[in-house]
């Protein structure tokens, strides 16, 4: 009891789960006193007519049989349906429909092989007093069917199967009197791959019969495996014939144990030696989550299921209503087996509706015993039709409404054989049949012609053990195949959630999935679900599980280090706002003043001599230059525009060529002041008419020259450099034309060098106020200075180039300004007294002395 108690605590949650999504839930007691199992009888139904009404008593005779519990049901469903067509006004009035029902008793001999007895043989003659039969259902086993073939088509009796659908029986030419009832598993193969990629398994195994159908099935599977990117692990397919399968059984078994799936499909024949390949993984502790199709719902003669997982099993079942009264009919027409509902879930799966427990009952282990019966059996609790068992019961209803069909398009012949026996055409009843449409007593529409039939629905239900002697079946989900591919499969979240958590669901997968951030890269002679992860390239970025691909984030974008997320990137200047243009343009702004100081100074002081010697004309505009050096500078600090880049370069390059080229000029005049001063030379000339100031006239032309046809053929203009940085999109003056850039630049260091190569030559000459050293000097520095700068530059990225080359500027430009202007304004400003001719008279005479 106390175990019992148990099981009805385990089930009060999926009560309440299945009362929320009513899905059908399944209790079964296991009975492993019953040495069957599950096993079902093969069976013929002879069917005929009788004139008249026909009671139940008349055929209660056939249950006497020796049959397992599983096919009494079968006959159950049979003598449902005939007792309601009976009953019916509607349909075949004043007719009845009768069976006689053979089973057959099966045996295994020494060599495992199937042998059938029975005890009645169907004559190819009847007698007129004879009731003749119309058609002959058989079920639930093919390979029986298969045999006793050719002797129905010899007895010219129309033949309706109705087990589980198979291929071998679909050959009209072999068997032109055999049809099947049972719907083709048309989209079975995409069901089982669609709950595998809802799970996220794609390292699958698959066990199947070696036969048309299993073959079938599983080239089938192989191809919605390949468009969902599911991988077949294995496939084993195993032998029908049991005495050569059991040589192979450790080659099945070594096969699933090396393999790293942990899903397996199971299809086929299941009266196969497949079931001996399964209790030999339970045997050795090796369990799998199986997922097959209802034949293989059933429990061995050990009381366990056949697909036994402690991980649960997933069934695929042909969607079909529930039968009124069928647990009732049961009870009355065979009572003394039937009499309490727990007869009833040992048998067969017993459903109920799940509802809510007994408001006076919060725990259920507090529950009096009286209490918890009660509530079990509160109504609606019924009994659970297979797949065979709705199958029998269409095929009546099939038949009836096909005579009734015949009945209505010979209404003269019946009124004119009132009252006697009506012969009919079993042919063309046949014929009829298998074009038939109706909607039976549940509302389910039947359509007996495979060619029309739609896609098959299914109910998908999780079996697994409670205990050791219960079992609980729910109804997860369904798939319908007619539906878009994307609403065609349907799970009970609320129903999953109990049944298996998601933690616990054991991951089928050949490889690890790759995170967010990687990407798959297959692996040579491996399945495409077999793969390495690899990082994304820079700048991209995988935002899912398992990318083939990385996707590039846009050009103003950028990755995050996980390569996760595309970032805006920052647009990144050399502003005023940042500290250092704040220090470089307040620099440009300082030098800019010192220098318009300076001037101010030797314009004040342009009588003394120290300004006089070194032609104060030049100087004067070397101090502009450099205030134009300076103020260019500022040029590159902001943000950019076409004009502003365009005057950057100009400015820059006019500014510095003036400069230099005015102290070439200076470095010459100091050179032909003491030229003409040697006895013999006429060179005076040179310095009278002026030639060292069109020296710079001429180097600014030739500059200015430089710079049109730069602008004429590719000018600067702004540019948005995105790669440059990392996470910064760089707005920059981009130069154009390189190479013009390169000549302008090259054409300054050629002044500047001759600037240099003059005043070294004239470094050494006598003059109290000679400034060739000075001039030396502040080129020395000037050349330092940009010959740093080009591999600086280069090695620099971003505002921190621009800085760089604003850097320079300022640096040569105070160079020459400090270099050439510091020491005069010290002897102008502070020692007054040597800057004066009578200074220098007194030490020249001194020197003659």
């Amino acid at each position: 009891m106390f175990s019992l108690i148990s099981f009805f605590w385990f089930l009060q949650i999926s009560f309440i789960f299945c009362h929320l999504s009513d899905p059908k839930c399944f209790w079964r007691i296991k009975d492993t006193e019953n040495k069957l199992g599950d096993k079902e009888t093969y069976c013929l139904f002879y069917i005929s007519t009788k004139h008249g009404y026909v009671k139940n008593d008349y055929f209660s005779w056939n249950l006497d049989k020796q049959v397992t519990p599983k096919t009494n049901h079968l006959i159950f469903s049979v003598y449902l349906a005939l007792e309601e067509i009976n009953m019916n006004f509607h349909i075949l009035p004043n007719i009845s429909l009768v069976v006689n029902i053979e089973c057959l008793r099966q045996k295994y001999d020494e060599n495992t092989s199937l042998a059938l007895q029975t005890e009645e043989f169907i004559p190819n003659y009847y007698c007129t007093d004879e009731r003749r039969y119309l058609i002959i259902f058989t079920a639930p086993i093919w390979a029986v069917t298969t045999r006793l073939g050719p002797f129905m088509f010899m007895y010219s009796i129309p033949e309706l199967y109705c087990g589980h659908f198979h291929l071998s029986l679909s050959d009209n030419e072999q068997l032109p009197h055999l049809y099947q009832i049972s719907p083709k598993d048309t989209s079975l193969s995409l069901a089982m791959v669609s709950l595998m990629v809802h799970f996220r398994w794609n390292w699958i195994g698959a066990m199947i019969t070696n036969d048309d159908h299993g073959i079938q099935f599983l080239s089938e599977l192989r191809g919605e495996m390949q468009k969902h990117i599911v991988c077949l692990s294995f496939a084993i397919t195993i032998l029908t014939e049991h005495s050569m399968a059991r040589k192979e059984f450790h080659r099945y078994f070594n096969t699933i144990v090396m393999s790293s799936a942990k899903v397996v499909i199971v299809y086929g024949d299941y009266t196969s030696p497949i079931d001996l390949v399964l209790h030999l993984c339970k045997s050795k502790g090796i369990f799998r989550i199986w997922v097959s199709v209802s034949q293989f719902d059933m429990i061995t003669n050990l009381g366990d299921f056949m697909l036994y997982s402690s991980s649960g099993t997933f069934i695929f079942s042909h969607q079909k209503p529930e039968i009124s009264g069928f647990q009732q009919f049961i009870q009355t027409v065979h009572p003394s087996n039937y009499s309490s509902e727990f007869s009833f879930a040992k048998l067969w799966w017993t459903y109920f509706r799940c509802s809510l427990p007994p408001s006076n009952c919060k725990k259920l282990k507090n529950c009096p015993t009286k209490i918890v019966f009660k509530w079990l059996f509160m109504t609606p609790l019924g009994m659970a039709m297979s797949d065979t068992c709705y199958n029998l019961y269409n095929a009546i209803y099939a038949v009836a409404h096909s005579l009734h069909e015949m009945l209505l398009q010979q209404v003269d012949t019946w009124s004119n054989n009132a009252g006697k026996e009506l012969e009919f055409d079993t042919w063309k009843m046949f014929s009829i049949l298998k074009t038939l449409q109706f909607v039976n007593p549940a509302g389910d529409l039947v359509n007996m012609n495979q060619n029309l039939k739609q896609d098959t629905e299914y109910d998908i239900f999780h079996i697994m053990d409670f205990q050791k002697d219960y079992g609980l079946k729910m109804k997860i989900g369904r798939f319908s195949g007619h539906l878009p591919s994307s609403q065609q499969l349907y799970i009970f979240k609320e129903m999953m959630e109990w049944v298996i958590h998601v933690d616990q669901i054991l991951p089928s997968i050949c490889s690890i999935p790759c995170r967010p951030g990687l990407r798959k890269s297959s692996q040579e002679e491996r399945d495409i679900c077999c793969f390495v992860c690899n990082p994304c390239h820079e700048n991209e970025i995988s935002n899912m599980t398992n990318m083939d691909q990385c996707v590039r984030c846009r050009e103003d974008q950028y990755a995050n280090e996980d390569h996760t997320l595309c970032l805006q990137k920052v647009v990144s200047i050399l502003d005023y706002r940042d500290p250092l243009g704040k220090a470089l343009a307040g620099s440009a702004l300082c030098f800019s003043v010192l220098a318009s100081g300076i001037l101010c100074v030797f314009l004040k002081h342009r009588e003394t001599p120290i300004v006089k010697a070194n032609n104060q004309t030049l100087s004067y505009i070397l101090l502009i230059s450099l205030v134009f050096c300076f103020i260019c500078s500022l040029l590159y600090i902001g943000h950019p525009t076409t004009v502003i880049c365009i005057l950057q370069q100009i400015t820059f390059a006019i500014a510095f060529t003036v400069a230099t080229s005015t102290i070439l000029a200076k470095t010459i005049t100091v050179l032909l002041a003491f030229k003409i001063t040697i006895p013999g030379r006429r060179m005076r000339w040179l310095l009278v008419s002026g030639v060292p100031k069109y020296i710079i006239l001429i180097c600014t032309m030739i500059q200015l020259i430089l710079c049109g046809i730069w602008l004429g053929t590719s000018p600067p203009f702004v540019d948005a450099d995105v790669q440059m940085v990392h996470g910064h999109i760089i707005i920059i003056c981009n130069k154009g034309s390189v190479i013009a850039f390169y000549c302008v630049l090259g054409y300054m260091g050629c002044v500047a060098l001759a600037s240099f190569t003059v005043a070294f030559l004239a470094r050494n000459l006598p003059d109290t106020f000679n400034e060739a050293k000075l001039l030396t000097f502040s080129m020395l520095v000037f050349f330092s200075v940009w010959i740093t700068f080009i591999p600086v530059y280069h090695s620099t990225k971003g505002k921190t180039m621009v800085a760089v080359e604003v850097f320079c500027i300022l640096a040569s430009s105070a160079g020459l300004l400090l270099c050439i202007f510091a020491p005069k304004c010290y002897i102008i400003l502070l020692r007054p007294q040597t800057d004066s001719f009578h200074k220098f008279r007194k030490t020249h005479s001194k020197a003659e002395i």
